[in-house]
């Protein structure tokens, strides 16, 4: 996930700056938390109805990821025709939209096509929203108030898989929890418009533009947040999964995801916090280390101790590695820092696509999620190895 920095005429709407990242948090819940992560704690149910083999249900995971990709580098673009208030609006839709859409879908192709759309809608939704919420945010001189926009994904997360839990325990099907959650979705439409700054006049480049200039390690960098994206997103689509399918810890299905979203809600505050005092690419490396311990307890350790110690730690540092890697990319950059932060979106959508579709097949295959989760935690040991210059 990225959010590159578009420059706006003067002046932003002036609001409250609390009501901004607010708003800021809404959008990233409702197209984040819900859009892309309510089909993990939704997909077992989907699995069992549907007859979906653990490769079908990658596939469809990856088609998400696939359209994140193609909509966050559109989103990315210095200049999208019209008003870019109206591209938010109608993408935040759009993505409610799809999710709602889920639940009537009938076939394999459909569940595709929805997701790609779903999953290209989320990605605008992020960077527009991140892109007036930030720049709101640094006029007010309210920077610290970002943790609270970012925080919106884990909250999403959490909000949605209470919503799950409580729909199954009243006995409802799989067509029911994406319903409820796109109905979720829409009504959050409007408190975000309304909290939502925005622009005065479409935004515009500004002046000429510095040619960017890659430091040292950037190419490795790149390299890393792939590896990154590959390494957490593989315990993040199956991990609900993997709790169903282990007769010790069934009973924690129910609550598994919302933990991990609430772990999730604070992570960009904290890993930013280290970053300060350890500078960003040993903040990056130690989070990296942390999620693999994560990945790897969620197949090693079929207990309750172990499900909730992968839960936290993969819940607690997804989000905090996001920022991390864009923020180092950005300080590896001079100048125009568009291509090299394009560059990390497309490495860490790549990860994402290639994950879900690796251990859904070698599960297939295999009969678990051990291998395709070993492989994954040694990708985040090299992505940590990678990131220092």
């Amino acid at each position: 996930m990225s959010a590159t920095r578009i420059e706006a005429s003067r002046p932003i709407e002036r609001v409250n700056p609390v009501c901004g990242a607010l708003g800021g948090l809404i959008g990233t819940a409702v197209a984040i938390g819900i859009g892309r992560f309510v089909y993990t704690p939704v997909l077992p149910r989907m699995m069992e109805a549907l007859g979906l083999s653990t490769s079908e249900a990658g596939l469809i995971a990856s088609a998400n990821f696939v359209g994140y990709l193609i909509g966050a580098l559109l989103a990315a673009m210095p200049r999208l025709p019209g008003s870019q208030r109206l591209w938010l609006i109608g993408a935040f839709a759009v993505s409610a939209t799809t999710t709602a859409g889920m639940g009537l879908g009938q076939t394999l192709p459909a569940f595709l096509v929805l997701r790609f759309v779903g999953g290209a809608a989320s990605a605008f939704v992020l960077i527009l929203a991140s892109t007036v919420v930030l720049e709101h945010l640094a006029e007010a001189g309210r920077n610290e108030l970002s943790a609270v926009h970012f925080a919106g994904v884990g909250t999403g997360i959490a909000v949605s898989a209470a919503l799950v839990a409580g729909l199954l325990h009243l006995g409802q099907s799989w067509r029911s929890l994406w319903l409820a959650n796109g109905a979720l979705s829409l009504v959050a439409l409007l408190p975000a418009a309304l909290l939502l700054p925005r622009f005065a006049s479409p935004t515009k480049q500004t002046g000429q533009e510095t040619r960017a200039v890659a430091g040292p390690g950037l190419q490795r960098l790149i390299l890393a947040y792939g590896l990154f994206g590959f390494g957490y997103i593989i315990t993040a689509t199956f991990l609900v999964v993997i709790v169903r399918a282990a007769p010790a810890i069934q009973t924690r299905e129910p609550v598994i995801w919302i933990v991990f979203g609430m772990a999730a809600v604070p992570s960009v505050a904290l890993w930013t916090r280290i970053a300060i005092l350890l500078g960003l690419p040993g903040a990056f490396a130690i989070a990296c280390i942390v999620e693999a311990v994560g990945v790897l307890a969620s197949v090693m350790w079929p207990t309750t101790s172990g499900v909730f110690l992968a839960t936290i730690l993969v819940g607690g540092t997804f989000m905090g590695l996001t920022a991390l890697g864009l923020m180092e990319a950005r300080a590896r950059t001079s100048g125009d820092a568009r291509r090299a932060l394009a560059l990390m979106t497309g490495a860490f959508g790549l990860g994402q696509i290639v994950g879900p579709l690796f251990a859904g097949i070698a599960s297939d295959r295999l009969g678990s999620f051990t291998t395709p989760s070993f492989v994954a935690a040694l990708g985040l040991v090299i992505a940590a190895l990678l990131a220092f210059k």
